[in-house]
């Protein structure tokens, strides 16, 4: 009963300091007039990012004159003395408390910026590199919450470290003539704008808890730094900033840190502008990499990562605006809505996804969930069962809003239906539906994707909860990775024919066409083109046809079929992160600690041989190691047919 009572005058307190924090920055509660994005897009310059004249007098009809206030300032003691009296303010502050003694991470000497800018070896400098960021902004709402100056010695020393820092990037995001280390020009990335943004909150929030030399020292690096680096890029697209055309999850991340810096720290009305303008064109960009029925390229865990900072964005562009700019709709509500119900679309079955590209293979994800609250909120998708938030700048919207974070015992469900479509992309979810479900996800695609794995025609067997066979998913980021040559993020990797030896093109041009479709209750078939993927004029068909057979204990086939011009080399594989047996020349047994699958391989008259080996590829995020059980036919030929069809034994 106590705690109810705490909370309902937290509630007062937090309406109170609302309406004094939007009559002090001249953002009354009046008639909310509502940007027209889909006109304002209209305006747009296809050349550039930064607005257009007549975009910026749009803009002025509803953007305030003052600058951006993230939270009640930390004189505003009844607002934080409430916040601190609830059990997340409480664990906040407790977990501060532990890391006080920590000292800055940053700066990393020179030399290990370069090995690991030459290496592309994180482990060396991003792990250091992040605490000392979050520790930063941890001790920045703990002195806002505490208000007793023991945070203010660290906040000091960790904000001139990282001000001492001659560049703010992953050592890999620089060029490999380290151009930002040697000061001969000035980026950002992922980093740089979590840098920025948690440097902008303290100078904002802390007041004069802060030496007014330092206050200064912030607000001079945070223009050069992110808001002049930003606006640059955005009239003139140079080699600086090039995700704000981008439409992987770069460009929300990057653009929604720079704009908070921005809107918070600049003192011109003209920056904070055309700020907020170009980030609006850039999202165009960045919301057209997903289709338009919601399909992420990248994956379940860069779409947590990416379209939470999208959402992020939207909402203090909502707060500062008073909801004039609606970023939750932007231009095509529909298409909104259906991007923030992608996990559970994409849910294969029991919390298991595909992770395809660079994706993960749970929807049970760790980090940050702060996209699925907002896509909650606004479209309707399945609440979370806990909180989880990564950031202070999510943190501080939580505590503005703890309506909308709070946890529900036990989220709804739905069930999840016998098939999933995304057309756009050509992309089939086919699920079992036997009391040990055996089902399929595979695509289409286009070798253009984000996170591109040169994979048309991949897919991932489920029974049950684990992963059978099949995409063997991405490479762990490290030296290498992103190499083409990497085997596990080029065809020969993956569970798709290979052709007179010859891997797939990468290129959006380079893509599978879904050419039919059959979706009934007991079987599912979908008819695949990949011809387009490989660059081969004599080969005039490249079918892959996928059945889901869902009676008994469920049979799913995979078979390609090619027709060549003159004879050629063909061959398919089965891979797998399980144990397996190679039982005969056409069988072979998939074990995991609880289930066998059987695969059954036909050549339909022609002859083949299997060979096994392990793909030389140490680190994978699925774990490892990854096999690859090669098939292929022992002579050339102008057609041939190879089946392999997948049956649990239990």
């Amino acid at each position: 009963m106590e705690e109810r009572k705490r909370h309902i005058v937290y509630a007062l307190i937090l309406v109170l300091s609302l309406i004094i924090l939007n009559s002090c920055t001249g953002q009354e509660k009046t008639k909310v007039k509502k940007l027209d994005i889909k006109a304002y897009l209209d305006l747009a310059d296809k050349d550039t990012i930064y607005p257009t004249d007549k975009q910026l007098a749009m803009l002025k009809e509803i953007m305030p004159r003052e600058a951006f206030q993230p939270a009640p300032k930390i004189s505003n003691r009844e607002y934080w003395k409430g916040i601190a009296e609830t059990s997340s303010g409480k664990e906040y502050l407790s977990k501060a408390l532990e890391l006080l003694d920590k000292k800055p991470e940053v700066p990393i000497t020179d030399s290990i910026y370069r090995l690991a800018n030459k290496e592309g070896n994180r482990g060396i400098y991003k792990p250091r590199y992040y605490r000392t960021m979050d520790r930063l902004e941890r001790f920045i709402l703990a002195e806002c919450l505490e208000n007793e100056g023991r945070f203010l010695p660290q906040i000091k020393t960790y904000s001139k470290a990282i001000m001492s820092m001659k560049s703010w990037l992953h050592p890999n995001h620089d060029d490999d003539k380290n151009g930002v280390l040697e000061g001969r020009r000035i980026s950002i990335d992922l980093g740089a704008r979590k840098f920025g943004g948690v440097l902008a909150l303290a100078e904002n929030l802390l007041e004069d808890k802060l030496p007014k030399s330092l206050q200064d020292e912030i607000h001079k690096q945070l223009q050069r730094r992110i808001t002049d680096s930003y606006l640059k890029s955005t009239k003139y697209l140079d080699e600086n900033n090039k995700w704000i055309k981008s439409t992987s999850n770069w460009n929300s991340v990057c653009t929604s840190g720079t704009v908070l810096t921005t809107i918070t720290s600049s003192e011109s009305y003209e920056k904070r502008l055309a700020t907020v303008g170009s980030a609006l064109n850039s999202m165009a960009y960045y919301l057209s990499g997903f289709g338009d029925d919601g399909y992420c390229s990248e994956g379940l865990g860069y779409w947590g990562y990416g379209f939470g900072h999208y959402l992020y964005l939207a909402q203090i562009l909502h707060d500062y605006t008073n909801g004039s700019i609606d970023l939750f709709i932007f231009n095509n509500a529909e298409k909104m809505e259906n991007v923030g119900n992608f996990p559970e679309g994409f849910e294969i079955q029991k919390n298991v996804c595909s992770p395809f590209s660079d994706g993960v293979s749970s929807i049970s994800r760790k980090g940050s969930n702060f996209a699925d609250v907002l896509s909650a909120k606004h479209y309707g998708a399945i609440p979370p069962t806990e909180i989880r938030m990564e950031e202070a700048a999510e943190q501080l919207i939580a505590w503005q809003y703890p309506e909308m974070f709070q946890v529900v015992e036990k989220s709804k469900s739905s069930e999840l239906p016998d098939h999933t479509y995304f057309n756009d992309f050509g992309m089939v979810i086919s699920r079992g539906k036997q009391e040990i479900p055996f089902s399929v996800a595979f695509k289409a695609g286009h070798n253009a994707e984000n996170h591109n794995h040169s994979d048309v025609g991949t897919y991932s067997l489920v029974l049950n909860d684990e992963i059978i066979a099949g995409d063997i998913g991405a490479p762990s980021y490290r030296a290498g990775s992103f190499s083409p040559d990497n085997k596990a993020r080029s065809s020969w990797g993956h569970p798709v024919p290979m052709v007179n030896n010859t891997l797939q093109s990468n290129g959006i041009e380079f893509k599978g066409i879904i050419t039919e479709t059959d979706f009934s209750d007991q079987i599912d078939k979908v008819v695949m083109d990949i011809l387009p993927a490989y660059e081969l004029p004599m080969l005039k068909t490249l079918e892959r046809t996928v059945t889901n057979n869902k009676s008994g204990k469920g049979t799913i086939i995979i078979e390609d079929h090619f027709v060549a011009t003159e004879p050629v080399s063909f061959g398919s594989a089965i891979m797998t992160l399980n144990e397996y047996e190679i039982v005969d020349g056409k069988t072979v047994i998939l074990k995991t600690a609880n289930q066998q699958v059987k695969a059954e391989i036909n050549g339909k008259e022609f002859e083949f041989h299997i060979k096994d080996e392990k793909v030389p590829v140490e680190h994978l995020r699925e774990g490892g190691p990854a096999y690859k059980i090669g098939i292929e036919f022992t002579e050339p030929s102008v057609e041939g047919i190879l089946t392999i069809k997948f049956t649990p034994i239990q």
